[in-house]
């Protein structure tokens, strides 16, 4: 079966913290828009399991954050790819949508 979704009505944003919309969860993956102000940062933590992760920057600009303050430029278009169990995080520099697609699901 497919299926279309609308990120765009979830397009809210908080000066202070993220906002998180839940768009897609199956026994396959999960799919998670957040939704970052400018400034907020989605601090960098891991999950003690196999899998891997991705996060794509579908609007704005800042940067993902890794282990050992490791620190990558991100921006509209750019995808991260990683094991669920190394560190990951994002940094908004601008407001900034992200959407995170874990598989398998936690």
């Amino acid at each position: 079966m497919m299926k279309k979704i609308d990120l765009d009505p979830a397009r809210e944003f908080h000066p202070e913290h993220m906002k998180k919309f839940l768009v897609h969860d199956s026994a396959y993956f999960r799919i998670i828009n957040f939704n970052l102000g400018a400034g907020v940062v989605f601090p960098v933590h891991s999950h003690d399991l196999d899998g891997q992760l991705s996060i794509l920057v579908i609007e704005g600009e800042g940067e993902f954050l890794g282990k050992d303050d490791a620190v990558i430029p991100a921006k509209t278009g750019d995808i991260l790819i990683s094991d669920i169990q190394e560190p990951h995080g994002v940094k908004a520099t601008t407001n900034m949508r992200i959407i995170v697609t874990i598989a398998p699901p936690l």
